[in-house]
């Protein structure tokens, strides 16, 4: 038996992958923790019966919704990813002197797993839950990745090893990848790419499934978890082209912030808090989200095409890669109006090519193993110590 650490950001996307990687793994024996600043979110995804050692790491303040581009990425390194790396710190080192990890598995935004475990001599994974840091997305912005780079070793020298060399971000050890080269394309460096981990999800009680009409197509609509204060318009635009097509199609809208009013439904449009998203994309025929990586993942691990709208951080990349790859169309955010964004459902939905490449990676994904691929590569990891 060996010991498994997940240090994982207090944020859904993040820790999903990981809860299947970890049942995976305790599946076959091992024994494994989890260090996160919000105990209660990780007990809701993994099961209330989970180890969880507590760590500070709450960050005062939102990101201003306007922020953009590289002025927002700045953002969620200055006052996100880098504070929260210091704030947790104290926490991973208790939690690795009590537990004593063979293997620490750090999130790749919780930089203080990967930070700690060097200092401490411990072997370190990194679980990536998006694809885009395999595609140099700072190669154009060499100021700001001067910057990152200064930041990054200030961060070392505060909670890691000063002599230390290895980018918290990729482990030199082993770096484990929710995607595949067929959506994701050719990565630097040797990484395991193991397709979505896609792990039961707690029930959700309540959907109104007897609402769904099967002579129509199903439209999902999501932001996601943490794009709740900017998307009013957005959701708008897409009930309205919904509404528009309604003799074909009903739609289904993710509403958690209430911004069209609260939940709702007509016979044509479904406004709810929230889904069984993975029950739910098994008879969806098409995605709108904002190119989230895992709502991508989970959508093209059902072979289900997208229009995908990037808000910031890594969607534009992951957006970039679904339509490269053939499985969905783009459409602007802040600027797509109901005609656009419906004439690109009626793309993805009409024209077989797109349905046909969304298909293409599913099988890629499913044949990438998932979470007992990834876990297989720690158990690996373990035994080599």
């Amino acid at each position: 038996m060996s010991r498994f650490l997940f240090v994982v950001p207090p944020l859904t996307g993040h820790i999903n992958p990981a809860v299947g990687v970890a049942a995976a793994l305790a599946g076959r024996g091992h024994r494994v923790a989890w260090v996160c600043a919000d105990a209660g979110l990780v007990r809701r995804l993994a099961g209330e019966g989970a180890e969880v050692f507590a760590c500070a790491g709450a960050v005062e303040g939102g990101r201003p919704p306007e922020l953009r581009g590289p002025e927002a990425l700045r953002f969620l390194w200055e006052w996100y990813l880098l504070p929260l790396a210091e704030a947790m710190a104290p926490g991973v080192r208790a939690a690795v002197e009590e537990f004593r990890p063979d293997v620490v598995v750090a999130d790749q935004q919780a930089f203080a797993g990967a930070l700690v475990a060097e200092r401490m001599g411990v072997v370190w994974a990194t679980s990536a839950t998006t694809s885009a840091e395999f595609t140099d997305p700072l190669a154009g912005l060499p100021r700001v990745r001067e910057w990152l780079d200064g930041r990054l070793a200030e961060l070392r020298a505060a909670i890691g090893d000063p002599a230390g060399t290895a980018d918290p971000r990729f482990s030199p050890h082993l770096v484990l990848a929710y995607s595949a080269r067929e959506l994701a394309g050719a990565a630097a460096g040797d990484v395991r790419w193991v397709g979505p981990s896609i792990a039961a999800r707690p029930s959700l009680s309540g959907f109104p499934w007897e609402w769904l009409d099967a002579g129509r197509a199903t439209v999902l609509v999501t932001l996601g978890t943490a794009n709740t204060d900017v998307g009013g318009r957005f959701l708008d635009v897409c009930r309205a082209a919904l509404r528009e097509r309604a003799d074909r199609m009903q739609g289904v809208i993710v509403d958690p912030g209430g911004l069209l009013g609260g939940p709702g439904d007509d016979k044509d449009v479904l406004v709810v808090p929230s889904v069984p998203q993975i029950a739910l994309l098994e008879g969806v025929d098409a995605v709108v989200c904002h190119a989230g990586h895992n709502t991508v993942c989970e959508a093209l691990w059902h072979g289900v095409p997208l229009v995908v709208a990037p808000v910031r951080d890594d969607q534009p990349v992951v957006a970039g890669q679904v339509a490269d790859a053939g499985a969905g169309v783009r459409v602007r955010f802040g600027r797509v109006t109901a005609r656009r964004l419906g004439a690109a459902l009626d793309t993805v939905l009409d024209e077989p090519a797109y349905r046909v490449a969304a298909g293409r990676i599913r099988t890629a994904f499913r044949a990438a193993g998932g979470a007992p691929a990834a876990a297989d590569h720690l158990d690996a990891l373990a035994r080599e110590l």
